[in-house]
């Protein structure tokens, strides 16, 4: 008998690049950040998609600010480039692309130094538990039409 399984991946990647905050309208010195970017995606069993993809989509997304200045780009040459501005940036895009490769995105850490993240999860969000769901009634009508097929066997 299956089993309702979902597989969940968790990768790093890590954005190389300068930026500068403005603060009372004052622009901040440039100074080089390593941003680490980690994300949870979640699968079910049925769907197999080799990890490898999820990375080379996501390192592909990345690359167009590595080894920048990050107010150079857009939207951050309007938007002072936190870590939490970024990140409630990137996450739209990031949580696209996973969905494109068939998973989910279940929560995205970001953090500047290894004792701070800024965490956004979808967990709680109703289009995710309802993804959630429909896979998951989906699995379980699974299971019970091979139950019923291995009693009418007998």
């Amino acid at each position: 008998m299956d089993s309702i399984l979902y597989r969940e991946y968790k990768f790093k990647f890590y954005l190389n690049a300068n930026h500068f905050i403005i603060i009372n309208g004052k622009e901040g010195q440039r100074h080089p950040h390593t941003w680490e970017f980690m994300v949870e995606i979640k699968m079910d069993n049925e769907q197999f998609v080799q990890f490898d993809a999820f990375e080379k989509a996501l390192d592909k997304y990345f690359d167009k600010y590595q080894n920048r200045v990050i107010n150079d780009i857009e939207p951050f040459d309007h938007i002072i480039p936190t870590l939490e501005n970024m990140s409630d940036y990137f996450i739209h895009d990031v949580r696209r692309i996973i969905r494109e490769l068939g998973g989910e995105l279940v929560r995205m850490e970001s953090s500047e130094t290894p004792t701070r993240s800024y965490v956004i999860s979808f967990e709680k969000d109703e289009e995710f538990l309802s993804n959630v769901r429909r896979n998951s009634g989906k699995k379980i009508e699974s299971v019970i039409d091979s139950v019923l097929d291995r009693v009418m066997e007998e």
